[in-house]
């Protein structure tokens, strides 16, 4: 009887080969069997060995082809056969990335999991953008929410907790509600003049930035169309974007450029 073979869910990192991890990359060429999400790029994907068989299972927002359900039961079946099967996931696998539904499905079935970090998209957006996600006297912390809910469930998050000012908050899949999501926190008493760094495709060739206030992301996400995905961060260390950013002059006029000014 052939023996099982095993699953690496990897982190395929923010979009940039070169952030791959060494790690992540070993699993790529050693895969049998790839299966990889929308946002993985087609570079990574083309890392791969030329025998490897390559299985698409991406979504976006309202087209789900290949259903969750379905790929944890096709993870398994892969992985009976006696396969190295790498589920490649944009970012990290256990950041909004479903990688410990995957898990957890796959260990119920006896079958081994390694799990392979990769960066953040909110690390890469940070590193590309040039705005920090923490900065001593701006923020003291960082959180992490998703901006949808499976199904168009409605939004219920703990806006009091999350409209503090000295954290950092950083939405993922955020372009579709970031009007309400801006008008929740501001009802729970976030200044509608904190600034927001919106980062499309970070990383990649094709990424575009915006920067305005939380009373303004709504209307001007929308009119700048921004491609997906979309990363938000709303927080006071936006003000150190600088030179690196596409900045609007009539925006960064009213946000203070000296971190010390925030305080007086």
């Amino acid at each position: 009887m052939k023996p099982f073979g095993k699953v690496s869910l990897v982190g395929a990192g923010p979009g940039d080969p070169e952030l791959l991890t060494l790690r992540a990359l070993r699993r790529i060429l050693d895969a049998d069997i790839l299966v990889h999400d929308r946002l993985v790029s087609d570079d990574i994907v083309g890392l791969a060995r030329s025998g490897t068989r390559r299985i698409p299972v991406g979504k976006r927002a309202g087209f789900h082809p290949v259903p969750q359900d379905e790929i944890n039961t096709m993870l398994v079946d892969l992985a009976m056969t006696g396969a190295h099967v790498v589920r490649l996931k944009g970012g990290d696998p256990f950041i909004f990335g479903r990688g410990s539904e995957e898990a957890a499905e796959l260990r119920a079935a006896g079958l081994r999991v390694e799990i392979v970090p990769g960066i953040t998209a909110a690390q890469g957006a940070a590193a590309s953008s040039g705005v920090p996600l923490t900065h001593r006297g701006l923020a003291t912390g960082v959180r992490y929410v998703t901006g949808h809910r499976k199904g168009g469930e409605p939004l219920e998050m703990d806006w009091q907790g999350l409209a503090d000012p000295e954290t950092t908050l950083v939405v993922y899949m955020g372009a579709a509600n970031i009007a309400e999501i801006a008008q929740k926190l501001m009802d729970a008493g976030m200044p509608g003049d904190l600034p927001v760094l919106a980062v499309s495709k970070a990383t990649t060739p094709r990424e575009d930035r915006l920067i305005t206030t939380l009373a303004r992301v709504g209307g001007e996400a929308r009119t700048q169309a921004l491609a997906c995905p979309v990363l938000f961060v709303i927080g006071r260390v936006v003000t150190l974007a600088g030179a690196q950013a596409t900045l609007l002059p009539a925006i960064l006029s009213r946000v203070p450029q000296n971190p010390e000014s925030l305080h007086a």
